[in-house]
């Protein structure tokens, strides 16, 4: 019978160790979740910026599309010509 109690015992001790590994493994991953969050939350705010960037630049070329840009036939030539 006291073998009975020394497996019992040594089930119990693995059982909690293992509760100790998986809860370890949680806590880690859960500092991993939040690592990955702020990354991913800087890189959107990096893309949002480019974006704007990209907008603005689109505006700008718009603008110059409309007023500056004339077509090569229209162009006059360079005065060394």
């Amino acid at each position: 019978m006291p073998s009975d109690q020394v497996r019992v015992r040594v089930e119990e001790i693995q059982m909690e160790q293992r509760l100790t590994d998986m809860e370890m493994l949680i806590m880690h991953q859960g500092h991993v979740i939040e690592q990955l969050n702020e990354v991913v939350t800087a890189q959107q705010n990096s893309i949002d910026r480019l974006m704007l960037d990209v907008k603005i630049i689109k505006d700008h070329l718009r603008g110059m599309q409309a007023s500056e840009l004339r077509p090569l036939s229209e162009e006059e030539p360079p005065p060394h010509y």
